[in-house]
């Protein structure tokens, strides 16, 4: 898994085998679409207490998953700070958490466009 940040959108890329387990895809969202950025310091905490999910939940290991009602996305792991972005016009989705040892610098880029 990897985030690429474009002049025009924001990309959670995910490996072959995380989009099976996880039973998401990739997710692309233009960055007119996206707000309330953040880093999250423990994101596995966020990812448990958000409800039911479908996908890959390995408890205060790893998370490839959606909440039930699909309007939360979480690829997290332990020992990395996450990015958190709310998300509009992409469907039931309505916010990303997402682990990346550059969640700093990822963070800076999106609040300053």
């Amino acid at each position: 898994m990897r985030v690429r940040i474009t002049e025009d959108s924001v990309e959670v890329l995910l490996a072959p085998w995380e989009k099976v387990v996880g039973l998401l895809a990739n997710i692309v969202v233009s960055r007119a679409d996206v707000s309330d950025v953040q880093v999250v310091r423990e994101p596995l905490r966020e990812a448990m207490s958000a409800g039911i999910k479908a996908g890959l939940r390995l408890p205060w290991l790893y998370y490839v998953c959606r909440t039930i009602r699909l309007d939360q996305a979480f690829v997290v792991r332990r020992g990395l700070p996450a990015l958190s972005f709310a998300v509009r016009n992409h469907g039931a989705l309505r916010r990303v958490l997402v682990s990346t040892p550059d969640a700093e610098e990822l963070a800076r880029r999106l609040g300053s466009s």
